[in-house]
């Protein structure tokens, strides 16, 4: 059976990530935090602001840049997102 957390995001229990994504503190606490579809959202969120921005993950100002987005992301806080992007309409 798979483990769940109380995401941070959905306020509500969900499925959990298999393992840390990434090590350190940070990674231990999207760990025990956030639920694989915030994690697979923001994911997705992320490669667009990358690619919108043009960031260079080589320099420390762009990883801090995505790390302060994606704390406002799970926090359901304002971020930033792609200019001109429209999330698509979910069916009713």
């Amino acid at each position: 059976m798979s483990r769940t957390v109380f995401c941070k995001k959905y306020q509500k229990e969900l499925e959990g990530l298999d393992i840390p994504p990434y090590p350190g503190p940070k990674g231990q606490e999207v760990y025990d935090n956030i639920s694989k579809q915030a994690w697979q959202e923001w994911q997705q969120h992320q490669t667009m602001i990358i690619n919108e921005r043009q960031l260079n993950l080589m320099e420390p100002a762009a990883r801090k840049y995505l790390a302060e987005q994606m704390d406002k992301f799970f926090a359901n806080e304002d971020f930033d997102s792609a200019e001109g992007y429209v999330p698509p309409s979910k069916p009713e």
